[in-house]
């Protein structure tokens, strides 16, 4: 494209140099030519009034040695018989004597090609006696032409440097357009190519600019259904470890064989499958995923009274005394049941996969007119760095850890607006809070309204 531009913008300047230099060096020429030979029709007036007094040869070679031409040896008199005398030549004749005839004959000046170079102007003048004579000036070419060289010279370098300017300013404007196209097509390749952080300046001509702001929205969307995607595969993939977990407590009971060691090591190995799956979807998430959903809305009561039963069976097995509060009546929560779910068997599993058999714990469930919280309690060693616990990758350090379990539980809460905190329970050991912030449509039984990063606008009340 920038060797295109600069190829058109030299034929069209070239053009029109060629356009105005050439009739302009003409016209130049041209008067230089009528410059020289209205100076020869002057120098050829000044010896008219001589003429017409008198022919005598003495007097008319000193009328015409006086005068510039004369002394230059560039004037000629030619007069014809007057009174029967004799026709008289003063100064040397270049024209010819056709053509002083034929000048005589038409009573006009005209011009005759002298042979070795230059042109004579030939001027008739009335004598006296009414005869006509004829006055001729040599004009040199040099005189002709004098100052048409300079004038053709100068019209070339100025048409010269305005191509030159012309290809410097059309290369500058090409440079213009071609590196934020290049810019653009770099990106698309890296783009191409996986790496997905590859964005393009929105600078240059304003239809670029636009391409550009096309691209890197397309670029975000891209990056962002990646990351959706990947979450997806490993929350899919943590929810296998809810029943995983029930398989490998139970096959604890099947006491010893052959058969009972095969089971346990087969639920083990699923156990580890699952957790790879967890940990490479976990890698290769985008770090700028941070859509959740809140779907339709669902009563967390009745989802926890669900989940809790499900739990139930494998606590009472374990010994764990369960306590279970805040769920007789309906709470409507701005977050869909699986997603919820999802979040609960996450908080319950990590509370049987990280603290001994026999340990208690409980889900309570307060409405705070904004906001309900879920607290989830346990009587084990605790979390030795909840900070750490918190942040996305992390799963407080806990062995055996994928990292996903309190990230899917912080994800459901920062849906609506609301966060996680990690502290000491009554219990002794950890207590797990999520604050699920509400809106008017939310506590109606609908979604809230989300910002432009799928978050909801956290509420000032929601720091505690």
């Amino acid at each position: 494209m920038r060797w295109a531009l600069v190829k058109v913008c030299l034929a069209v300047t070239a053009m029109v140099v060629v356009a105005f230099a050439v009739p302009l060096g003409l016209v130049v020429q041209e008067m230089a030519s009528d410059r020289a030979f209205s100076n020869a029709e002057r120098q050829a007036a000044t010896i008219g009034p001589t003429l017409s007094i008198t022919t005598d040869p003495v007097q008319l070679r000193k009328a015409v040695e006086s005068t510039q031409m004369g002394a230059a040896q560039r004037m000629a008199v030619h007069v014809p018989a007057v009174g029967g005398g004799a026709p008289v030549e003063i100064g040397t004749g270049r024209a010819g004597a056709h053509a002083v005839e034929e000048t005589r004959r038409m009573g006009r000046a005209m011009t005759a090609r002298v042979a070795g170079g230059g042109s004579a102007l030939l001027q008739p003048t009335a004598l006296g006696s009414g005869d006509i004579a004829v006055v001729e000036i040599f004009v040199p070419e040099s005189e002709v032409s004098n100052g048409v060289a300079t004038a053709w010279l100068v019209l070339s370098g100025v048409g010269l440097a305005l191509i030159v300017g012309s290809v410097a300013v059309a290369d500058r404007l090409g440079a213009r357009l071609v590196r934020p196209a290049e810019r653009l097509a770099d990106a698309a390749h890296q783009l191409g190519e996986g790496r997905l952080g590859a964005r393009v300046p929105e600078d240059g001509p304003k239809e670029l600019r636009s391409a550009a702001v096309a691209f890197n929205s397309m670029a975000d969307q891209v990056v962002e259904l990646l990351a959706n995607e990947r979450e997806l595969a490993a929350d899919l993939s943590h929810r296998l470890r809810t029943p995983l977990t029930v398989l490998r407590l139970n096959t604890a009971s099947l006491g010893d064989g052959p058969a009972a060691e095969q089971t346990r090591a087969a639920v083990e190995q699923l156990e580890r499958e699952v957790d790879t799956i967890i940990r490479t979807a976990r890698e290769q998430r985008a770090p700028a995923s941070a859509a959740g959903g809140a779907g339709a809305g669902c009563d967390a009561s009745e989802v926890i009274r669900d989940r809790m039963a499900f739990w139930s069976a494998l606590a009472e097995d374990e010994g764990r005394e369960v306590r279970l509060a805040g769920v007789d009546r309906t709470v409507r929560l701005p977050v869909a049941r699986p997603e919820l779910a999802a979040a609960l068997d996450a908080l319950l599993g990590n509370v049987f996969r990280h603290t001994p058999e026999g340990t208690p714990f409980a889900v309570d469930v307060h409405d705070a007119g904004d906001a309900v919280i879920v607290l989830v309690s346990d009587a084990g060693p605790g979390i030795a760095d909840p900070d750490a616990a918190l942040r996305r990758g992390n799963d407080g350090g806990r062995d055996g850890s994928t990292g996903l379990g309190l990230d899917i539980v912080r994800r459901v809460a920062e849906s609506t607006g609301g966060d996680v905190r990690i502290g000491r329970s009554m219990l002794g050991g950890t207590e797990v809070r999520v604050w699920i912030a509400l809106d008017d449509r939310a506590r109606g039984g609908g979604g809230g309204v989300r910002t432009r990063r799928g978050r909801r606008k956290r509420w000032g009340g929601l720091g505690g």
